[in-house]
Parts: structure tokens; sequence; C-alpha cells
């Protein structure tokens, strides 16, 4: 079987995209996912993303980490928003349903601005910070974040018997100014760090907008630039959370299942 497919990028953070509104790709296929994101055997991504019809939304986004777990991708679902308006289905604006539920969107030429899911609060833990933002977040909070030991850091705090059995993402942040920072993640899924990481992002920007007092930060990530800007609510949660930044098709292809 031939199949087609589009890469993607968001910040550095790189997807298969498939159009399957005729559904002909097996979701439950998990070992055919893993071999399509490998970077050695496969097209090489950090994640592999289906859009399908829905009859409720312009599209759905099924996702799939590179080791083929599922959880909402900030970044990934950016790009399927430029890939939706790629394949016609969209305009400038969009409803969509992903993982966690239903997603509201804004393409402003190569910007994609992302309505993310309500957040609950910000927890404690293990003196550091945690954040659900559709996908779960460990903050910390470093100095010199460029040469600090992400992977080695990362991979202790994301296997750590707290976060059992499922884990967590790692987020490691350094403050820049009020509204700034520079984020770098150790993804799970993917077991490595990526360059860039939407829902992490996310929840750093949370968690500084709070200490600073601001309601939009600015995040520089290993692979470009980002924006989030949200509104605390009185029940110590947050809302009208917006991911910015851009995504962009890389190239197309074809490749033998």
């Amino acid at each position: 079987m031939e199949l087609s497919f589009y890469k993607y990028q968001g910040t550095g953070n790189d997807f298969v995209m498939i159009d399957d509104r005729e559904e002909r790709f097996d979701q439950n296929d998990l070992a055919k996912v893993q071999k399509l994101c490998d970077r050695k055997f496969g097209i090489g991504a950090d994640g592999l993303i289906l859009i399908r019809n829905h009859a409720d939304y312009d599209f759905e986004m099924i996702y799939f980490n590179a080791d083929g777990s599922q959880s909402m991708c900030g970044n990934g679902a950016r790009c399927a928003v430029a890939f939706s308006s790629f394949l016609g289905i969209i305009k400038e604006q969009t409803h969509f349903l992903a993982i966690d539920g239903p997603h509201e969107a804004v393409l402003k030429g190569d910007q994609v601005e992302l309505l993310m899911g309500n957040v609950k609060g910000i927890e404690e833990s293990m003196g550091d910070y945690f954040v659900h933002t559709g996908s779960p977040h460990h903050i910390r909070f470093v100095e010199h974040v460029r040469d600090y030991p992400v992977f080695d850091q990362g991979k202790s705090i994301r296997y750590d018997p707290c976060y059992a059995p499922a884990g967590t993402n790692v987020n490691f942040v350094e403050g820049i100014k009020d509204d700034e920072v520079f984020v770098r993640t150790y993804e799970r899924g993917v077991e490595n760090e990526t360059f860039s990481c939407g829902t992490g992002v996310t929840a750093a920007a949370l968690v500084y907008g709070t200490q600073t007092k601001q309601n939009e930060i600015k995040i520089t990530t290993l692979g470009g630039k980002l924006s989030v800007r949200f509104r605390p609510n009185s029940s110590g949660g947050f809302q009208d959370i917006w991911l910015i930044g851009p995504a962009e098709q890389v190239f197309k292809g074809k490749i033998n299942i």
C-alpha cells in the first residue's frame, strides 16, 4: 500500500500529516505509526496526525506521539489547522475536535492562533510546578537553560514514581524579562528533547505569567518563537488561553507501508 503524506513543522516540532477523510489508515496499528515516525527507517517525526471528517466539527485531529501513545499536542494542532486550510477544509477560522475536546483557531498568514482548553490551576510538585494543559507538564525554573542537561534531568522527572504510570512531560524554564521566557522540553512519547512543545510552553507561560503578573508571555524555544496570552479566572484557573506561532509545510511524499 502506498501512503501519501505531508510533513509540517511548528517551531521545529515536526509531524507526519495524513489526509484520512476516507479513513483508510488503521489508527489501531501503532507499529505503523512508530515506523512512520522513525527517523532512520521511516519518514521521521515527533508525531503523526490524521485529519478526519466529523459531523459536528470542521474536522477531527487524531494525534499520535512517535511511540504511538496519544495526547493533546499544541504545535501539532496548529499544524493540523494549517494543513486543513491547505486541503480546503477551512478558511481563516475553524472549530475542530482533538483528544482533549473542542478547539477554535484563527489563521493569520503563516501564524496560527489556537484556543487551548481551560486549565484548572497550578499545582506544586517535587518543589517545582505541575500544570495540565491537555497534556501533563512538570515546570522547573533553572538558570542558564541553554546549557542545562535537559535529557538526563527530564528523563529522571518523566519517570519519577509520583507520575507513574503515565509519566509527564518536563519543561525547563529561564526567565528573560517579565513577559519573556526561554523553554526547553523533554517530551513524553518522544522520549527525548524536542525543539518545541506547544502544551509545554503554554504551561510554562501560565506559571511565569502568574509570578510576574503578565497575561501575555513571549516564548523562545530551540525551534523558534511562540507567544501565549491568557486570562485568569475567579476559581484560580485560566481561560481564553491562546497559543500563537508559525506552522509550515516542509515537503510532501509517498511511502510504501
